[in-house]
């Protein structure tokens, strides 16, 4: 079930944890496809995302591969007990108060490290985003590091690890590529809050009006 992970990318974790990952990916019946590059620095995103089950996958994910992914929280939850914790599975603090935004210190956090994998989910939201966040696009860019693209297919119970994707400028065109990778390899829990880049890559038609399921 694992895949190979080359000696650069950010790593955390034992043998122990790396079965239990796989364990639970298998009880639940999902399995890992695709390659990870050899690479020390990427941005990760992660689609499509209509349901909390798509964490839950995500994390097991992370443990059996033993992948240290960090994600953006505000500094304002590092004090105390829970800033080593958050620092071991790496959080990387964004101050709200910076002049700086949370894309120009995304981007420091990656000049600073050696070994950096920044996780984030561009549609932002469970329910019907219009329009993915580009904030994901702007730290690659201004970092200088690709884009690596991670599918969930709830038909098939597999996330899929396409091929990077590096930042050439042209916004349109390399969303084109990303949108043709998910069109292929994601299918949502819930079609009903698809974003409509997602929707528009899966082919699917926009839901009817109505109450969406829980």
């Amino acid at each position: 079930m694992s895949l190979a992970v080359g000696a650069q990318v950010p790593r955390r974790g034992n043998a122990f944890s790396r079965w239990f990952g796989r364990f639970v990916l298998w009880a639940m019946g999902w399995r890992l496809e695709g390659a990870i590059p050899d690479l020390p620095k990427m941005v990760l995103i992660g689609a499509p995302h209509t349901s909390n089950m798509d964490g839950v996958l995500g994390l097991a994910a992370l443990t059996a591969l033993g992948l240290r992914a960090g994600t953006m929280i505000k500094d304002g939850a590092f004090k105390g007990v829970l800033g080593p914790v958050l620092r071991w599975f790496g959080a990387i603090p964004i101050n709200r108060r910076s002049p700086k935004g949370v894309v120009e210190q995304s981007v420091d956090a990656f000049n600073r490290s050696e070994r950096l994998l920044l996780l984030i989910a561009p549609e932002g939201t469970r329910h019907g985003a219009a329009e993915w966040k580009r904030g994901f696009y702007h730290i690659a860019s201004g970092a200088g590091v690709p884009v690596l693209p991670a599918a969930a297919d709830y038909r098939r119970k597999r996330i899929t690890f396409g091929p990077p994707v590096v930042p050439s400028g042209d916004y349109a065109a390399d969303m084109h590529r990303l949108l043709e990778f998910y069109g292929s390899y994601g299918a949502p829990r819930h079609p009903e809050r698809l974003s409509a880049p997602m929707r528009e890559a899966l082919r699917l038609p926009a839901p009817p009006p109505g109450p969406q399921a829980p």
